[in-house]
């Protein structure tokens, strides 16, 4: 976990000193001005509770103090904060959660999405604010990160994410990506697809077969469904990581890897820990730098755009002009709850272009099962469903044009002038 730890800080641009024992910590607090310090109460040689404690009796004023303890432990854990810690994180945790606090208490400013961020075509993941943030991060992460876990709905866009990664890391695009769907391999075979092996290592074995950490070399492998791994799985993905080694099954020498590893899931780590099924070291190991991936609802933005590049690049797969979606589809769009997330949307569109033989895509195209609401259904005003659908639409234009006005306003149809009042009305990015 410490290692873990350091990595993450590092990653956020902190200098980091870590000791494992109170008398190191005792040491270098007596010698070093340090602006935090994170403590787990149990060391080897005593407790970080005791550390304090003694600190603060000797009349010395240590710097903003916060602890990692055992739910078993929040007692003591809140007397501290009585007697002068900080704050204080119950194992499991997430790293972030206490990333923040740190911030906090030593009065860092916390990232937050810009709202004036020009909109451009490259590296974009999305036109909404929690996307472009997400964008951001994905460039330092490319730059620095080598284990990430990404989490996030089924069909939210987990593998786009990581590809997104991938390709910032690699612009050259000569390295390669492997995808690994763990839960889709059967019991038997996931240590041999995953660290290949020798021939002759099992009944069937008649060649050597490399396996996707092998084939991930010098790129990315992107392990998704981390859950789905039994524990003695678990335990040789923690060594490979730690190490940055493995063993093909059967062979008696180790080979090294240099590549960066993506986990992803759609379930919750943390309460996987907490009841026992999925390892806590494991879990620090692969939670250096969480990236989630906010489902389509709550990210309505995003919408028209993805709309809109779908049918672009079905349009361009099957050597057709593009289809349009018509003013009651794109509002069916955006009333739409999605509960598939962005695969449900591409599926729709896709099968309205097969089964259409309509220009302008309808409402009756994209949802066929679709009923009329139930007079107590709750809807919005009319006025702020105008304003979101505005909003999204501009939105999606503005990011086909890299967030140039004037090329926007012309294809809208619309002045510079009127568009721009939109643009910081609606807190869209748009350069001058």
């Amino acid at each position: 976990m410490g290692e873990s730890l350091v990595d993450r800080f590092e990653l956020e641009g902190f200098a980091v000193h870590w000791v494992r024992t109170v008398a190191q910590a005792a040491l270098r607090l007596q010698d070093t001005p340090f602006d935090a310090v994170v403590s787990d109460v149990r060391l080897t040689d005593g407790s970080g509770e005791h550390l304090f404690e003694t600190l603060v009796r000797a009349g010395a004023v240590p710097p903003p103090w916060l602890f990692i303890t055992a739910f078993a432990s929040v007692d003591r854990a809140v007397a501290m904060l009585q007697a002068g810690a900080r704050d204080y994180v119950t194992k499991p945790f997430d790293i972030a959660e206490l990333v923040s606090k740190v911030k906090g208490a030593i009065g860092a400013p916390e990232q937050v999405p810009s709202q004036t961020t020009a909109l451009g075509t490259d590296d974009l993941l999305g036109v909404s604010a929690s996307m472009r943030l997400l964008a951001n991060q994905s460039r330092r992460v490319a730059e620095r990160a080598r284990t990430l876990l990404v989490t996030g709905e089924s069909g939210s866009g987990k593998e786009v994410l990581a590809r997104h990664v991938h390709a910032l890391a690699h612009p050259g695009g000569d390295a390669p990506f492997v995808a690994v769907n763990c839960g889709a391999i059967p019991e038997a075979l996931i240590e041999s697809a995953l660290f290949g092996h020798e021939r002759g290592a099992f009944t069937g074995a008649d060649r050597l077969r490399r396996g996707h950490f092998e084939l991930a070399h010098g790129g990315t492998l992107f392990l998704d469904e981390i859950a789905e791994l039994t524990p003695a799985m678990q335990v040789r993905l923690l060594r490979v990581l730690q190490e940055r080694q493995f063993q093909r099954v059967g062979a008696e020498s180790a080979i090294s890897v240099n590549l960066r590893v993506v986990c992803a899931t759609h379930r919750d780590l943390r309460q996987l820990v907490g009841q026992g099924l999925f390892r806590e070291d494991l879990y620090y190991r692969i939670h250096v730098v969480h990236l989630r991936v906010p489902p389509l609802r709550e990210r309505p933005d995003d919408i028209l755009w993805l709309a809109q590049g779908a049918l672009l690049t079905q349009a361009k797969d099957r050597g057709e002009a593009p289809r349009r979606l018509s003013t009651a589809a794109c509002a069916a769009l955006l009333a739409h709850d999605w509960p598939g997330n962005v695969r449900e949307l591409h599926n729709r569109l896709e099968r309205a272009c097969i089964l259409s033989e309509r220009s302008t895509l309808e409402v009756a195209d994209l949802f066929e099962e679709r009923q009329a609401d139930p007079p107590t259904a709750e809807l919005p005003t009319l006025h702020d469903f105008v304003a979101d659908a505005e909003k999204a639409y501009l939105a999606s234009v503005l990011a086909r044009f890299g967030g140039r006005v004037g090329a926007a306003a012309q294809a809208l149809g619309i002045s510079r002038k009127t568009l721009w009042e939109k643009s910081k009305r609606y807190g869209l990015g748009a350069s001058e």
